[in-house]
């Protein structure tokens, strides 16, 4: 599992597929998510959102390294461990799932049912779209109008993101994201630059993506 600081790779958007095993249908779905929180409410949406069926199982696997599920009253292992695996074996976090089971009329057994929970989510991420996430920041930059060329100059040379220029009063500012670990040359540029007259602040923690 990456760790928080680290580049990971997640899902791009939703995932779906439906299989069925000896009569019993399998729903998978999979979603993109920041945080825990976000990840119950996709649960807690799910678990309303189906007509009478037999089981809606969770799991759900952070980049800090948060994995968890449920067997949502399938036998112990049988449903919510194979969900993991899955998710683990795609390498993929920040995302949750559940797959909702209409059962058939015909027993799978605990190994049947491993096999088909994980199948189900399988199915659904196999050819599902990822991109990259990197851990960034967001900075803020007021600064003199004498100061524009060097701090213009900076946000190109660092590949600054989501840049948005305004004003505190008669001051420019602009706001950005960089990756978290081209913060602190950024902020070296910046003060070089200007012979310590411009300041870089810390906004606030982002996640940057990429495409692909």
């Amino acid at each position: 599992m990456p760790a928080s600081d680290a580049a990971f790779r997640t899902l791009a958007g939703p995932a779906e597929a439906e299989t069925t095993v000896r009569r019993s249908r399998f729903l998978a779905r999979a979603v993109p998510v920041r945080d825990r929180d976000e990840a119950a409410r996709f649960h807690a949406a799910e678990a309303r959102a189906h007509v009478n069926p037999t089981h809606v199982v969770p799991a759900l696997r952070l980049r800090d390294g948060t994995a968890w599920a449920s067997d949502a009253g399938e036998p112990a292992g049988s449903a919510g461990a194979p969900l993991l695996a899955v998710l683990d074996g795609a390498g993929l976090a920040d995302v949750a799932c559940v797959v909702v089971r209409w059962f058939g009329g015909v027993k799978l057994g605990v190994g049947g049912l491993v096999r088909a929970y994980g199948d189900a989510l399988q199915a659904a991420l196999d050819g599902a779209p990822t991109r990259l996430a990197t851990t960034g920041v967001r900075l803020r930059v007021p600064y003199e109008h004498a100061h524009t060329a060097a701090v213009m100059r900076a946000l190109g040379v660092y590949g600054a993101r989501e840049v948005v220029h305004g004003y505190a009063g008669e001051r420019p500012v602009v706001e950005l994201a960089l990756p978290a670990a081209r913060a602190d040359a950024f902020r070296t540029a910046v003060r070089d630059a200007t012979r310590g007259a411009v300041a870089v602040e810390h906004v606030g923690d982002v996640l940057l993506y990429e495409p692909g």
